[in-house]
């Protein structure tokens, strides 16, 4: 007898979407293909307050992410010059509070672990370890998964596939939908660290006691980003004593070290040019056998469903890790791909849904990219330009993005953000002030000037409470970008910006999709 779904991929995106499925029809049959015996650690550690408003209040896990991870205390920027030589002088961006929402720094090994469980508990069946050797779709009809586990292979058919192969992607990749984002080529080097200094430890505080006394919050506990000129690094906390760090780099800026030691040893050498680095990491050593390396980070595939299938999580896209913006899209697509199962089990048109859904996702991403993250790492090392963006970035973020989960619940996931009607004016004022800020940046760099306000500056921020009195709070970076301007913006207003030559190649998502 047939399956109704067939999840490929166990971890966090498919085995919420099982669960999903389960609690709204708990007489569904659902299967889910899980390669790993046990998982283990992965990136995607930082939830923000869309992913943590999915963790809590959809998928119901406050208890257990209370007990078992650390609760987040917002992000943290910190910038170096040539003039600084200690923590304390380095320019810092960051709250001065508690965060009012809630997020969390999570082991994904444990996180994962906890919703798969969950979901078997539902009723899901979970087959582990097993790998899916080969898919055939059926438009409007049957799918057929053929799994290997072990010596034994067996055929698996169901109404609808979900895909939740992570990076793998295994639908956009064998039907030939898989698409490199040539305009951002990143590249990340990562692992965990033991030994990592203590934020708010009594050794920092002795040593630089007015340094410690600036926030009335805690740095520890945040994500802390130690930047530079095209690069930036995670600092995060996980329950136990670990610390993730991981250095992410635009290679058209940044020439990464490919000799001199092994991984752990090349990414420690990197970060220890940087003084808070420096700092942070005397004494730390890395855990053995973690550490990762991954060139041109950004994807996405062309389509993100059909009658029969949809793809869900890294399987779909993945933009940057910056902001952690990655379980906010598992957060987006595994809702919507619950709601596109639905209507068609609920004998609803599905060609309309499923052109919406494609249209939906090719859109976001597009914008986002274009909005956020777009030559964002030209001047991602500069502490007056990041401030004011990430004042736009986050103000917008919380007005626009977060405030409808609170205010309209799940349903808000169903659509992401930039596809709904009116979002086009946002998406076109945030593109304007990270286009400007990558051509001063740019102005910068060719007259030397970089990191010139990267010293000696302190920004803390009381942050937001999704009232409507938040709005007022652009204005702060509005007269800052229009003071930029005229200071020093002008310089580029008559001239051609400069392009990267990866630029002009074809965009990840067809015009005819992001129409």
């Amino acid at each position: 007898m047939p399956f109704d779904v067939i999840v490929m991929g166990g971890a966090l995106s498919g085995s919420a979407s099982a669960l999903l499925l389960l609690r709204e029809n708990p007489k569904l049959r659902v299967l889910v293909v899980e390669q790993s015996s046990r998982f283990t650690r992965k990136v995607g550690e930082a939830t923000v307050e869309v992913s943590a408003f999915f963790l809590t209040r959809v998928l119901g896990l406050t208890h257990f992410l209370n007990e078992t991870q650390l609760a987040k205390q917002g992000l943290r920027f910190w910038f170096s010059n040539e003039e600084v030589t200690s923590l304390p002088e380095a320019s810092e961006i960051g709250p001065r509070y508690q965060v009012r929402l809630p997020s969390f720094q999570v082991d994904r090994s444990v996180l994962d672990e906890e919703v798969l469980r969950r979901a078997e508990a539902a009723g899901a069946r979970v087959l582990r370890p097993a790998t899916v050797s080969d898919v055939t779709l059926g438009a409007g009809g049957l799918q057929t998964v053929t799994v290997r586990q072990g010596e034994t292979t067996e055929i698996f058919q169901a109404r609808w596939l979900i895909d939740a192969s992570g990076p793998a992607c295994l639908l956009a990749r064998k039907e030939g939908w898989w698409k490199s984002n040539t305009e951002h080529p990143t590249a990340a080097a990562w692992g965990r660290w033991k030994g990592v200094k203590d934020w708010d430890g009594l050794e920092l505080a002795e040593k630089f006691p007015a340094w410690a006394a600036a926030p009335h919050g805690t740095r520890n506990t945040a994500t802390n980003h130690v930047v530079g000129d095209g690069w930036w690094s995670w600092w995060i906390p996980l329950k136990g004593g670990d610390v993730s760090v991981g250095v992410v780099f635009d290679q058209r800026l940044v020439d990464w070290p490919r000799d001199g030691g092994t991984l752990a040893e090349r990414l420690k050498t990197f970060l220890l040019r940087h003084p808070v680095a420096r700092e942070m990491l005397a004494g730390a050593e890395p855990v053995e056998g973690d550490m990762h390396w991954r060139r041109n980070l950004a994807y996405a595939s062309e389509v993100f469903a059909g009658d029969g299938f949809v793809l869900v999580g890294d399987a779909a896209a993945f933009l940057d890790p910056f902001y952690s913006p990655g379980m906010d899209w598992i957060a987006y697509t595994s809702t919507s791909a619950v709601e596109l199962i639905g209507k068609q089990m609920r004998g609803e048109p599905m060609e309309a849904a499923v052109q919406r859904h494609n249209r939906d996702f090719s859109v976001s991403y597009r914008r986002w990219f274009e909005a956020l993250y777009k030559d964002k790492y030209e001047y991602m090392g500069e502490f007056d330009l990041v401030k004011l963006a990430f004042l736009f970035d986050l103000g917008l973020y919380y007005i626009g993005v977060v405030a409808k989960p609170f205010q309209k619940g799940l349903a808000a996931l169903h659509c992401p953000p930039f596809a709904e009607a009116g979002s086009g004016l946002v998406f076109r004022f945030m593109r304007a002030y990270n286009r400007r800020f990558a051509a001063m940046a740019r102005s910068r760099r060719a007259r030397g000037q970089l990191g010139r306000k990267n010293s000696g500056r302190r920004f803390l921020i009381a942050g937001y409470t999704l009232s409507g009195g938040d709005m007022r709070k652009l204005l702060v970076p509005l007269l800052g970008w229009a003071r930029l301007e005229i200071t020093e913006g002008w310089r580029t207003w008559w001239r051609r910006p400069e392009v990267a030559p990866e630029a002009a190649m074809r965009s990840v998502v067809p015009a005819k999709m992001a129409a």
